[in-house]
């Protein structure tokens, strides 16, 4: 089991990491243009949230995280896109009732974009969440604009650095276990070929850019600053997250009484792990719960989306899951009441 926690740390860390080089590397061939837009307009920021947070998995909430830790987006359009995911088990709900979990995924956009709206007209200075990263987006002189120089990337090769060597090695390790099928997911799906493209591309921008960008940007920004902290993180979390499942069987949790159904199902969404979310997914599935407590569910949790925001800031991980469980238990009790 340890193993295989490692192994989903890996994944996570991984993706988490591409991502952030690729956000970089956008951001300089750019000249910053992209977030300058994006800071701009904050509908933007929450429709681009929820459209990757309605996609099923934890992809498209990593996306968002790692947005939001180089201060490109805001807190409400991080806390849009995490009531918007479902996590894995947006795949299982389509499996189980289709229709039904289309309905939910329209409702928990529009219940996103709301409560982004209003989380950013409340938390003005947002910056505290942030305030001892500053992960801002950095530009400088030296940066070359082209994709890559050419005539220039063969010299680099010749006069390979050990960063340029051990970055390529990190991702050519993380290429191989997806090819392998070592880690999630085992089948050849959209989520796996999306790993493969991703990791593909930042394979090839760790060839062709600049000393200076590699160095400045990749090695000490994104690996030195972000990748062990994210790691330990990632993997102190769903090792505590084990052990706790372990001692504790969620699903004797739940009562006959719905209010009390209910407020357990959004703490349980405290956690940050897909599977306890599935007890009331199921119980939804068999008819035993009414609506309201999958959608208080599904807005309180967010499978592993959060989990890397632990290693960005503890303040603002704890303030989003405050946010998404008051948010979930105020729609699902509605929800309720108007025979939900």
């Amino acid at each position: 089991m340890i193993l295989e926690i490692l192994k989903h740390a890996v994944l996570i860390t991984s993706f988490v990491f591409i991502m952030m080089l690729l956000i970089e590397y956008i951001n300089v061939q750019t000249h910053g243009s992209w977030q300058k837009k994006l800071k701009k307009t904050k509908f933007g920021q929450y429709a681009l949230g929820i459209i990757l947070g309605a996609i099923p998995g934890c992809l498209g909430a990593f996306t968002i995280v790692s947005l939001y830790s180089h201060g490109v987006v805001s807190f409400g359009a991080l806390v849009a896109t995490m009531i918007a995911t479902s996590g894995d088990e947006a795949y299982v709900m389509l499996t189980l009732f289709p229709q039904k979990a289309l309905l939910l995924i329209v409702i928990l956009s529009v219940v996103g974009f709301a409560a982004g709206y209003l989380v950013d007209k409340i938390f003005t200075k947002q910056e505290k969440l942030l305030e001892k990263f500053g992960h801002s987006l950095q530009l400088h002189e030296e940066e070359l604009s082209d994709c890559y120089p050419k005539g220039y990337i063969l010299k680099q090769l010749k006069e390979i650095t050990i960063e340029r060597v051990l970055l390529l090695s990190v991702l050519s390790l993380f290429l191989t276990l997806i090819l392998l099928g070592t880690i999630e997911p085992y089948e050849w799906n959209w989520v796996r070929i999306t790993l493969l493209a991703g990791t593909l591309f930042a394979m090839f921008v760790v060839l062709t850019v600049p000393d200076h960008f590699l160095e400045k940007h990749l090695w000490e920004h994104v690996l030195k600053k972000h990748l062990l902290r994210i790691f330990l993180w990632t993997f102190g979390a769903l090792l505590a997250i084990h052990l706790l499942e372990s001692y504790i069987i969620l699903d004797r949790w739940v009562e006959a009484n719905i209010i009390t159904v209910l407020i357990v199902a959004v703490l349980i969404g405290f956690i940050p792990e897909s599977g306890p979310h599935l007890i009331f997914v199921t119980l939804f599935a068999s008819g035993t719960i009414p609506f309201g407590i999958l959608l208080a569910s599904s807005i309180a949790q967010d499978g592993h989306g959060a989990l890397p925001l632990l290693a960005v800031s503890n303040r603002g991980f704890i303030t989003l899951k405050v946010i998404n469980i008051i948010v979930g238990f105020a729609v699902g009790l509605t929800a309720i009441l108007f025979g939900f």
